[in-house]
């Protein structure tokens, strides 16, 4: 399951398949759109430079708080001042719907920023943690990848952020060093 807080971490994205590229995708025109609509957000596209810079900011913090989560330690009291602090800058305004036979309060956003949707993102990471599911945040386990996800499995033991492709390059890998090893002998 992709969250809106995980696509935001992974705007950092690495090649899975080991080629060591990298690119930093939260700065292109292309990837903020596709964020925004992938996520029904309204921000201005392209965001300015300084926007960019406070967004890697944010980006890097909640991924060191992704890390301590995945490796089975808790958030500092910082860090949840911290994203306070981003949840500030985005107004929301309550909306009463029905839902299948019973009724749920929705948060809007107010504002049509990158602020808002920082604030947005801080509340998806903050839902996981108010949940209790912190211990279902990950890191692939493919040292090429390193994509940060939620694991959404029963018996939570998800390796990898995605079985077709980083688990199954990584199952290859396995299979042809037993193989050289075998060779070998």
């Amino acid at each position: 399951m992709e969250t809106l807080w995980s696509d935001f971490l992974n705007s950092e994205w690495h090649d899975w398949k080991g080629s060591g590229r990298s690119e930093d995708r939260l700065g292109q025109e292309k990837w903020q759109r596709y964020f925004l609509t992938q996520w029904q957000l309204p921000a201005p596209v392209p965001a300015d430079e300084d926007t960019v810079a406070a967004m890697r900011s944010f980006r890097e913090r909640l991924h060191g708080m992704s890390v301590r989560l995945a490796a089975g330690k808790t958030l500092a009291e910082e860090d949840f001042a911290y994203l306070n602090s981003i949840l500030d800058k985005g107004a929301v305004k309550r909306r009463i719907e029905p839902e299948s036979g019973s009724v749920r309060m929705r948060l809007l956003g107010v504002g049509e920023n990158w602020e808002q949707v920082m604030a947005e993102v801080a509340a998806s990471f903050a839902e996981t943690l108010i949940r209790g599911e912190g211990a279902r945040i990950r890191i692939c386990e493919n040292p090429d990848c390193r994509w940060i996800f939620y694991d959404d499995t029963r018996n939570r033991t998800k390796k990898y952020c995605d079985h077709k492709m980083c688990g199954n390059l990584m199952k290859v890998r396995r299979f042809r060093a037993k193989r050289r090893e075998e060779g070998r002998s």
